[in-house]
């Protein structure tokens, strides 16, 4: 199809018309969604890129089974990107990790841990490396109370609530690095 500048003007103008209208153009995932008799249903986010895409997954046994857009949802009104519609295959995947893994300092492979060890063992770690380089007050004297050998990166797995304790929950330890990239 060509179209000459004119002709794009004219069709960008009844197109903004027609938006400017209230005309609402749902998608056709939205307008066809059916729900899955044999499932259960629950509204989530999608938890890769912090677009905030809303998703409705159905569940049996314990699996996923079906994974699609919520045409409710005000931001992606149905529609879903591949990674979001592909989170079944993450979800039933046989190579998902679903327990914790430790690997000892020189070994070369992973062990499976329990959670109680696992946490303690963080924890415990946490506090040795804030204590060791805890900073009380900077080369000026000013109290900083500090540690500027731990930081943290959040990911778009988590929801603005969970960011912002999980930020309080960082600040109040003394850690001064906390970023956060939601494509990872």
């Amino acid at each position: 199809m060509k179209l000459s500048r004119r002709q794009f003007f004219k069709l960008g103008g009844a197109a903004s018309a027609v938006v400017a209208s209230g005309v609402q153009i749902a998608p056709a995932a939205a307008a066809s969604r059916s729900k899955v008799k044999w499932t259960e249903e629950t509204a989530t986010i999608c938890p890769y890129c912090a677009v905030g895409c809303g998703m409705i997954v159905g569940t049996a046994d314990g699996k996923v089974v079906n994974v699609e857009g919520d045409p409710d949802h005000p931001i992606n009104r149905g529609s879903l990107c591949s990674k979001g519609s592909a989170l079944k295959q993450l979800a039933n995947s046989d190579l998902r990790i679903t327990k914790p893994m430790y690997r000892a300092p020189n070994a070369s492979e992973w062990e499976e841990v329990e959670w109680d060890w696992i946490l303690d063992e963080v924890a415990k770690r946490i506090k040795q490396t804030r204590d060791d380089y805890w900073i009380e007050t900077d080369a000026d004297g000013k109290t900083v109370r500090r540690t500027e050998a731990i930081a943290s990166v959040g990911s778009a797995a988590l929801d603005n609530e969970e960011c912002i304790l999980l930020v309080k929950a960082l600040r109040g330890m003394g850690l001064v690095y906390i970023e956060h990239q939601a494509r990872i």
